[in-house]
């Protein structure tokens, strides 16, 4: 059964439920809200659909360098609260989205989580998400620019089976936390992190939060869903706890760091699943899917024309303004672009300094190890993240 209304609303706990705004308009996160309610001048910043801080200790660079070593050697936290939901219930709800993303679902265990792409026929990426395997649930988590067009798109899949979508309304919230010292910290406020790719759900002063594992290649790094209405006092336990508060920059850069793309910035439809690098969103044993066709034909012909790289700068710009790309070119092919640049970020930490870019180039330049330019500047391969 269809049994699909776009506001339909659901509660993970008992507090009072807020229908969602329309994903059209930008509204500011539950933490942002409750920032601005005591610093009224405080700026927030449109990301992913919602607005949300964009700093906490300034605007410099030396600010959020800052913020980014919290996140990379100690503890900081920050604002997840553009993450959207779709919960999905029904007795075919396992088979069914089994057969509409790249990574496994049916094989997943239960209290865990894993990374898939929603592709079309053609094998072009749609939109990304991360699915979550409750008992008698599965949480599709996506965010708040991508929640709406998804979740049509995988309504008009829904035929003659048992699946129900409902979206998670504005009761519910999220907020991170990343550093080494994350466990400790999570752990003194009687919050037991959870294994690898895991997920629990434990109290916190009587109120049930959730508890995930996220990835991270650089530093640890946690999700905490809870009730909006609890969010001030999560959020003060975690500063007493001397977590420190981390903005929208430092987060970004922290993303680039990791090499983590965004779909939208990073990955468009244009792209298909091999070439953004991200083997973790794929699973080939898994059975057919939509899209799965180009998906195997690339795998047994082990080719692809382009390729997600992270890059070292030299000669860069500060940064790359949203929507902005800068072309990339390479000896004995100056005529013609090799690829592109499309998120970029400078550091200065205690174990790294140095300017990282995520973009794509055409797997022969990176075969034939040619030199790759782009403007005034020089960009170098990375093989991995660099540690911090």
């Amino acid at each position: 059964m269809r049994g699909y209304n776009f506001y339909r609303t659901f509660a993970m706990s008992s507090a009072p439920q807020i229908v969602a705004a329309p994903p059209s308009s930008v509204v500011e996160t539950p933490l942002a809200a409750h920032l601005l309610a005591a610093d009224p001048a405080r700026s927030l910043t449109p990301y992913r659909g919602s607005l949300t801080p964009d700093s906490f200790s300034g605007a410099s660079f030396s600010d959020t360098n800052r913020e980014l070593a919290a996140l990379s050697v100690s503890a900081g936290i920050y604002d997840l609260g553009y993450l959207a939901f779709l919960k999905i219930t029904g007795g075919d709800r396992l088979r069914w989205l089994n057969g509409m993303v790249t990574n496994t679902v049916q094989s997943l265990e239960e209290d865990h989580w894993n990374y898939s792409f929603l592709l079309n026929a053609q094998g072009r990426i749609l939109g990304d998400a991360t699915i979550y395997r409750f008992s008698d649930h599965i949480l599709l988590q996506t965010d708040r620019a991508q929640i709406a067009r998804l979740t049509a798109h995988l309504d008009h899949f829904i035929i003659m089976d048992d699946v129900e979508l409902h979206e998670l309304d504005a009761s519910m919230t999220s907020i991170g936390i990343a550093g080494p010292q994350s466990s400790s910290i999570l752990t003194g406020l009687g919050l037991t992190p959870p294994g690898e790719n895991a997920f629990i759900t434990a109290k916190f002063n009587g109120v049930e939060v959730t508890l995930v594992q996220a990835y991270s290649p650089v530093s640890p790094r946690f999700e905490l869903w809870l009730p909006t209405a609890s969010l001030p006092e999560l959020w003060a336990a975690l500063l007493a706890a001397r977590a420190t508060p981390c903005g929208l920059s430092a987060t970004e850069a922290l993303r680039i760091l990791s090499a983590t793309p965004l779909y939208s910035v990073d990955i468009q439809e244009r792209h298909l699943a091999q070439e953004t690098a991200q083997s973790r969103a794929l699973n080939f044993s898994k059975g057919c899917y939509l899209g799965q066709e180009i998906v195997e034909r690339i795998r047994s012909r082990a080719t692809i024309h382009r390729t997600l790289c992270q890059f070292s700068l030299t000669g860069a710009p500060a940064t790359l303004a949203p929507g902005q790309t800068l072309l990339l070119n390479a000896e004995q092919s100056q005529r013609n672009p090799v690829g592109e640049l499309t998120s970029l970020a400078q550091y200065q930490l205690p174990a790294f300094t140095g300017t990282l870019a995520l973009g794509f180039i055409r797997t022969e330049i990176l075969e034939r190890k040619l030199p790759i330019t782009y403007g005034e500047g020089a960009a170098t391969p990375v093989d991995a993240p660099p540690s911090t």
